[in-house]
């Protein structure tokens, strides 16, 4: 389970922009911009930090509800996240085939990570288990799979980027944003209209490929989860 936690915290601790740098997709999220109307707009990010925030806290049930309010807006992170906890029993009764279907969603655009999890769970999966995942899954996959989880967080981010700038554009003009609320906002610091509502945060098609570039690399550094054992008889459905 660690690894998944590291995963699923990465893109919110990535280093921080420098000035000129906010269409830097590989510099993932500037920290800066982590605020409360931000993290609004973004119910992907929201719903996943709360998620691991209750699954550090022991609160196993509120993670799976909160992780799930973030899978429906296309958060792989969080749809691999469920894929432990129903693999693993955390929370849940312990549910093979759903943890398979979970994972099998969590990989769909390639991500390194998830399609090998994904694979280590087939091969540990039993034929009744196998068949199950097949059948359960079209219903998850039609809730949320990309085709219809990503335009959901589409029309959020297009909202809010309109509602907070004031124009149906999007145009920023000459704001300065000052960040009372997330991680950096005791440093006193300030950010450009430019930064904060830079392309990869707002426009979709900058947003998915940061999301590509963050995670389809393997991730350097993580600690070993192990071996999934392979069970001679099916666990009950």
């Amino acid at each position: 389970m660690r690894t998944l936690l590291l995963l699923a915290c990465l893109l919110c601790t990535s280093p921080a922009l420098a000035a000129g740098q906010a269409e830097n997709l590989e510099a993932g999220f500037d920290p800066a911009v982590m605020t409360e109307g931000f993290l609004a707009a973004h119910p992907d990010l929201r719903w996943r930090g709360e998620g691991l925030h209750a699954y550090g806290q022991a609160n196993y049930e509120l993670a799976m509800t909160r992780l799930k309010r973030a899978a429906r807006y296309a958060d792989k992170p969080s749809q691999a996240m469920i894929a432990e906890m129903y693999w693993n029993g955390i929370g849940v009764p312990q549910d093979r085939a759903l943890g398979y279907v979970w994972m099998d969603i969590a990989a769909e655009r390639h991500y390194h990570d998830f399609l090998v999890r994904r694979e280590i769970y087939w091969d540990a999966l039993s034929e009744h288990e196998r068949a199950a995942a097949v059948e359960r899954g079209q219903a998850v996959l039609a809730e949320y799979g990309d085709d219809v989880a990503k335009p959901r967080l589409e029309r959020v981010l297009r909202r809010e980027r309109r509602r907070m700038t004031g124009s149906r554009t999007g145009f920023t003009g000459f704001l300065t944003i000052v960040p009372n609320t997330g991680p950096m906002s005791d440093m006193g610091m300030t950010l450009r209209g430019d930064q904060y509502y830079a392309k990869k945060y707002w426009e979709p098609e900058y947003y998915w490929a940061m999301q590509d570039i963050l995670w389809k690399a393997p991730l350097e550094g993580r600690v070993d989860i192990g071996d999934v054992e392979k069970l001679d008889e099916p666990l009950d459905p």
